[in-house]
């Protein structure tokens, strides 16, 4: 995990730390990237000194709240890589994947746009494109997807999901299974 604390941190400092973090995780899940810092202290309960002294900059907050979802994201696309059926393991990530950017809005943004630019989620994300592009390779030679499908078929499918709207996380949810349900047919041979 990225999780790196900084070095002899005293308990309220690290609960400040802990708090900005869920509280990042949170606004980010329900209103994506482009929230204000201020926005995530003030729902954190510290002022944005305090926010900043722990996370200078968004790209820093981002890297540190979406890198969960990120190692997440890769053991999905590995979990679909392992199945020796290439095109179940396929829809069983496409599936998977778009619950999980349906659960996050800030997630998706750094997914499909490799925002933050940190190294670290950067590689990470690297790592489960190329693992996702084996997997469709492996699928077009059993002959279930297109021919034609490029790995940016499913990054606009995913950018697509992100746009889905609902009033709670459980409607954006199951409007984005049944999106999933559609990218698949779309890609079926």
């Amino acid at each position: 995990m990225l999780d790196r604390l900084p070095q002899n941190l005293r308990s309220d400092a690290l609960d400040n730390r802990e708090r900005i973090l869920t509280a990042a995780r949170a606004v980010f899940a329900a209103e994506g990237l482009d929230v204000p810092m201020r926005e995530i202290a003030r729902h954190a309960g510290v002022g944005p000194a305090t926010l900043y002294r722990h996370f200078p900059t968004k790209q820093a907050l981002a890297t540190e709240a979406l890198a969960e979802q990120m190692y997440a994201c890769h053991a999905v696309v590995e979990e679909g890589l392992a199945d020796p059926d290439p095109w179940h393991g396929l829809c069983l990530v496409i599936e998977k994947l778009f619950e999980l950017h349906a659960r996050s809005r800030g997630f998706t943004t750094a997914f499909t746009s490799a925002f933050p630019h940190a190294l670290d989620l950067a590689a990470i994300r690297a790592q489960a494109l190329t693992s996702l592009a084996e997997l469709a390779r492996r699928a077009k030679d059993t002959g279930h997807l297109r021919p034609d499908f490029v790995l940016d078929d499913l990054m606009l499918m995913l950018m697509a999901n992100g746009g889905l709207y609902g009033t709670s996380t459980n409607a954006r949810v199951a409007a984005s299974s049944r999106f999933a349900a559609l990218a698949i047919r779309a890609f079926r041979a």
